[in-house]
C-alpha cells in the first residue's frame, strides 16, 4: 500500500502523457519538478489557431496541442505547454510553468502559474489556480481561489492526524484529486490536499486536508 501522501491516492496518472513527474513520494514534490522539466522539454511548437488579440511572452518557450481552442484577448507567457482540445477562453491570464493536459479549460478571468492541469481539469470562471494541482476532470466552480501564500509569511505545512509535516515551499496552494467538484466562491487555503471524488460546497474557507476518507464535504 502506497503512503496516503503519495500520488496514487490522488490522481489516476495511466493516461497522463507526463505521469513521470510524479514519482512514489509527498505528491505536492511533483510542483518542484516543473522547473527541470521544462528546461528540458522541447517547446515551440503551437498547432492551433491563435487570435492576433492574444498575447504570447515567450512563444519560443510554449507550445500548445491540436484542436486547442485559444480564444480572443487571452494571456500566455511561456515556459508553458497546453495539451490537446483544451480551451484558453476570453481574458484568461497563464502564467510561465503551467503544465495542461488534454481536454483541460482556463476561462474567462482565471489566473493559473506554476501549476498542473490532469486530463479534463477546469478552471473555467473567476479562479485563482496558483502553486497546485488539478486532478482529473476536477472542476472548479465560478470564483474558486486556491490561495498559495500564508498571511504570516510562513512555510507552508501540511496536517497529516497529529502531525505536522513542513512542505519545503513558501507558496503552495491546493492538490485536488480527480473527479473532485468545488462550490463557487470557495476557498482552499495554502496546502490543502483533497482524496479523490470530493465534494465542497459554495461559500466555504476549507482549511482541513481529508486525508481519511475519500470524500470531504457534500453538497
Amino acid at each position: 500500500m502506497l503512503h496516503p501522501l503519495f500520488p496514487h491516492h490522488f490522481f489516476n496518472l495511466t493516461s497522463f502523457q507526463h505521469a513521470f513527474l510524479f514519482q512514489e513520494k509527498p505528491v505536492w514534490l511533483a510542483l518542484k519538478e516543473l522547473e527541470v522539466f521544462f528546461h528540458h522539454v522541447e517547446l515551440g511548437k503551437i498547432e492551433c489557431n491563435v487570435p492576433s488579440s492574444v498575447t504570447l511572452i515567450n512563444p519560443k518557450l510554449i507550445s500548445i496541442g491540436k484542436g486547442t481552442r485559444i480564444q480572443p484577448g487571452a494571456y500566455i507567457e511561456g515556459p508553458c505547454l497546453i495539451g490537446r482540445n483544451c480551451e484558453v477562453r476570453h481574458l484568461a491570464y497563464v502564467r510561465s510553468y503551467v503544465l495542461m493536459g488534454d481536454g483541460c479549460v482556463v476561462g474567462h478571468a482565471t489566473e493559473v502559474k506554476r501549476a498542473i492541469f490532469l486530463n479534463g481539469a477546469k478552471a473555467p470562471h473567476f479562479n485563482y489556480v496558483g502553486d497546485s494541482i488539478l486532478g482529473n476532470q476536477v472542476n472548479l466552480g465560478a470564483g474558486v481561489i486556491c490561495a498559495n501564500y500564508r498571511l504570516d509569511q510562513e512555510e507552508v505545512t501540511i496536517c497529516v492526524g497529529k502531525e505536522i509535516l513542513k512542505t519545503g515551499f513558501k507558496k503552495l496552494g491546493a492538490i485536488i484529486g480527480d473527479a473532485t467538484f468545488i462550490g463557487c466562491h470557495t476557498v482552499l487555503n495554502p496546502g490543502l490536499l483533497l482524496r479523490k471524488n470530493s465534494k465542497i460546497g459554495p461559500l466555504k474557507s476549507v482549511l482541513t486536508s481529508n486525508l481519511k476518507r475519500e470524500s470531504f464535504f457534500h453538497v
